[in-house]
């Protein structure tokens, strides 16, 4: 990788592949809930791994095992240069599904309960996530961007992102308050990815190995991880990584072997005809 670190808010440099924490409690929002001491295992083997950012929300959890809570067991006190991330927006449904959203007047809590949970008192990076489970546009980031940039000032946070945006609605955030990083969905979205390239701000695209409703194309990827003996899980986040100098990834997991498996995508050289290959 020609670029390995980011600079956050430019005060903030972390490895350009982080860890997601969404699959630490449960493989998916249905599924059984895991071991805690699993979990905690995979946070301190990933921070061995030299993993430096880690991402999550409150709402990542079932029960009485929730990511906020293994990440603290696991890694409090935090060692210096650990960035934690979270994001706030979504409220859980009966069925455990982040299917609602947070009104403004609610975002001061869940973040209180965030530092709180995390053991910390301030948070690296908060980012408004908005549109439920629907796509990025057609609603005002406005009213609930400006009470992060409001706690951003008290320095109850450190920097601001936005999560599940259209252009119009970065434009929205990006004039109340400075954005680092935007979370999108992991499918390519050249325009924006370039828009924030352009600015130094982060992208970090959300179910970046597929996941949720939207398994990857394995085909072009198979092809190319058969010949530089990598899985296609490796070669689709090289790829990413490949694919631009603002480009993080925070592949999530549950296991130690994939765990290693995903860190191990940060050294794999993908050549210009590799990458034209996976483009099709």
């Amino acid at each position: 990788m020609t670029n390995p670190t980011f600079s956050l808010g430019g005060d903030l440099t972390v490895n350009r592949l982080g860890f997601g924490a969404m699959r630490l409690a449960m493989g998916t929002f249905d599924g059984p809930t895991r071991a805690p001491e699993t979990g905690i295992a995979v946070l301190r083997r990933a921070v061995e791994l030299g993993v430096d950012h880690i991402d999550t929300a409150a709402f990542y959890g079932r029960g009485e095992v929730r990511a906020n809570d293994l990440i603290r067991r696991a890694l409090s006190p935090y060692r210096e240069g650990l960035v934690i991330a979270t994001k706030v927006g979504p409220l859980p449904g009966p069925d455990g599904v982040p299917s609602g959203q947070a009104t403004a007047d609610r975002l001061r809590g869940l973040v209180e309960a965030d530092l709180r949970a995390l053991g910390l008192d301030r948070l690296d990076l908060v980012n408004l996530r908005v549109g439920g489970l629907g796509g990025p546009g057609g609603e005002s980031v406005a009213e609930r961007f400006a009470v992060l940039a409001q706690l951003r000032e008290e320095g109850l946070i450190r920097h601001l992102g936005v999560s599940n945006v259209d252009a119009a609605q970065l434009a929205e955030a990006r004039a109340i308050a400075p954005v680092v990083s935007v979370q999108n969905h992991y499918a390519d979205d050249l325009e924006l990815l370039a828009e924030c390239e352009e600015a130094g701000i982060a992208y970090m695209p959300f179910f970046p190995l597929g996941g949720g409703r939207d398994p990857l194309d394995t085909r072009r990827l198979e092809k190319v991880a058969a010949r530089l003996g990598a899985t296609v899980a490796q070669v689709q986040l090289a790829r990413l990584l490949a694919s631009s100098p603002a480009m993080l990834v925070i592949p999530g997991t549950g296991t130690l072997a994939h765990l290693e498996e995903n860190v191990a995508a940060k050294d794999l050289v993908l050549t210009e005809k590799d990458l034209a290959e996976l483009r099709g």
